[in-house]
């Protein structure tokens, strides 16, 4: 009897060595627009590296830095511009400085209209309703609505426009039919989903120029290295070949 009762001090020893030194799972906030080009690169990812383990949750820019301000457990945020990233610094948040990682296209897309003509497809008496993503959560959508002012468009076209959470919600207010045009992510209009089952117009750069995106590590992602490496490997020259594909123009590497 007195054998088995000193095995078992050792066996719980052991038990709390291997709970301690084992990663959690590495928790990522990331933009709706990167949900196709990201779960690409987390596929990749996880055939370079098996033994991993990602999360990743997808919503608005805006709130998912409420989340994360609100004390939400992420690891890494990627955003869709680089202000809401800059916000979480501000607030001592973050670990290290942001680093920008891609710049996204407004496109506009529809199921049933002809876009050739550009940005006046908007004034069609038959468009009835369109699709733009909350301005004050969604950076997609502010500079939607930031083109269409300078171009003095958004007066005429106000009344019709419908409001989605994020820029996810949005291509799907429009692929359903609910809106005849929608601005959404250029990398949306280049989904799977979408890619061939309608008409899109990139906005010319001189008028709406490329978003830049950034990524910040959250303080307490130290606990977790997944979160750093996965990073450093979405901004790495292994990737450039996914983000080109869904129409991501890169960011320049060091």
């Amino acid at each position: 009897m007195k054998r088995k009762l000193v095995f078992i001090p050792i066996l719980l020893f052991l038990f709390v060595i291997i709970s301690c030194t084992k990663e959690r799972k590495a928790t990522i906030a990331a933009a709706a627009n990167l949900r196709y080009v990201l779960e690409e690169i987390k596929e990749q990812y996880l055939k370079d590296y098996p033994g991993a383990d990602l999360q990743i949750i997808y919503g608005s820019s805006g709130t998912l830095t409420q989340q994360i301000i609100n004390g939400a457990p992420f690891d890494l945020f990627m955003s869709a511009d680089t202000k809401f990233p800059s916000k979480l610094e501000d607030r001592g948040m973050t670990s290290a400085s942001a680093i920008n990682y891609c710049y996204g296209r407004v496109a506009m897309w529809s199921s049933t209209l002809d876009l050739s003509q550009g940005l006046s497809a908007i004034l069609l008496p038959e468009v009835k309703k369109i699709a733009i993503a909350n301005p004050d959560n969604a950076p997609y959508g502010l500079n939607s609505i930031n083109t269409l002012k300078r171009l003095n468009l958004y007066d005429k076209v106000s009344k019709r426009i419908v409001w989605g959470e994020n820029i996810n919600q949005t291509a799907q207010y429009t692929f359903s039919g609910n809106a005849e045009i929608g601005f959404i992510a250029l990398s949306l209009a280049l989904a799977p989903e979408m890619k061939n089952k309608g008409h899109y117009y990139v906005l010319p750069e001189n008028i709406c120029p490329p978003i830049a995106q950034a990524a910040v590590l959250i303080n307490g992602w130290e606990k977790n290295g997944e979160a750093s490496r996965f990073l450093d490997y979405i901004i790495s020259s292994q990737c450039d070949h996914i983000w080109k594909k869904y129409g991501y123009g890169l960011a320049k590497k060091d």
